[in-house]
């Protein structure tokens, strides 16, 4: 099983990431952030993931210290979790609507981290949640997980749609690219 538990603890963070990315899409979340727990819930879900989160953070600052150490530690577990990567498909791309919104995700899970996260958001805050966090996570993420990650909202006019969006495509992108399809590792090198 590809399992890991990782914690961080920092003086305005403690953060503790369980996941299995053989799963079945079980999850526990609690980071005290209302609309990040729905985020997180959709992406232990769509992803199959079992995924337990638990953050107490420095939320009376804002959300952006827990949002982002949140990304770093589920990016740390997710690269532990999948250990020497032997077999993996190591790409995924697809798109996800949801209602009127479209987005389009594209990972390689490659050992080289980057982000292109391209999304606009009307809206300030979704519930207690910044917009502008949501790239901070994601950038977060990516840096630890060490994957290149593409997300485009392509259109949409709703900001819950829109992200609701990212966060399926980001789920089903990690799943496809994390199959085990061989024996071998998939890089003409010879190591990812």
């Amino acid at each position: 099983m590809r399992k890991t538990k990782v914690e961080r603890n920092t003086l305005e963070t403690k953060v503790m990431v369980e996941i299995n990315l053989d799963g079945k899409g079980e999850s526990s979340i609690n980071t005290g952030i209302g609309f990040l727990d729905h985020m997180l819930n959709l992406l232990a879900f769509h992803g199959s993931f079992d995924l337990n989160i638990e953050c107490n953070g420095d939320l009376k600052v804002d959300g952006h210290h827990s949002t982002e150490d949140i990304g770093i530690t589920l990016g740390q577990a997710f690269n532990q979790a999948l250990g020497d990567k032997k077999g993996i498909n190591r790409y995924g791309s697809l798109y996800i609507p949801m209602d009127e919104a479209l987005c389009r995700a594209v990972l390689d899970i490659s050992n080289r981290p980057y982000l292109v996260f391209d999304a606009d958001f009307k809206s300030e805050k979704l519930g207690d949640m910044s917009t502008q966090d949501f790239k901070e996570f994601f950038r977060a993420f990516v840096n630890e997980a060490r994957v290149t990650l593409h997300l485009n909202v392509l259109y949409g006019e709703n900001d819950h749609h829109k992200i609701e969006a990212v966060f399926k495509a980001f789920a089903r992108v990690l799943k496809e690219a994390i199959k085990v399809r061989s024996d071998n590792i998939s890089s003409s090198k010879g190591v990812l």
